[in-house]
């Protein structure tokens, strides 16, 4: 499952989600961010068991400056409500694999 994630329902879905959630902070500007958006289409495609979340950074920079978001794109984890891990930079889907389950 893909969402769009805005001020208005960051908060509840990262709370409320009952599964991880990877976040994307992106840009359309963002060349290696266009890259990435394919590979977490599949991602989202192929596992029910996490929600994969997209915040645009130009129209909600509110979140990335609560993240301290400095490098587009960057990939946070959220289990349990809790930032655990990020990755800053295009990945692979076979890395991101690896940190939904290390």
């Amino acid at each position: 499952m893909e969402l769009t994630l805005t001020k208005d329902n960051f908060s509840d879905t990262i709370a409320n989600a009952g599964k991880p959630v990877l976040v994307d902070f992106w840009a359309t500007w963002c060349g290696p961010c266009r890259m990435q958006a394919p590979v977490l289409e599949e991602l989202a495609a192929e596992r029910g068991d996490i929600v994969i979340g997209k915040v645009n950074v130009d129209e909600e920079p509110e979140i990335a400056n609560a993240f301290q978001i400095d490098s587009i794109p960057t990939l946070i984890l959220f289990q349990d409500g809790k930032a655990v891990r990020a990755a800053v930079g295009f990945r692979t889907k076979e890395q991101l694999i690896a940190m939904i389950t290390e």
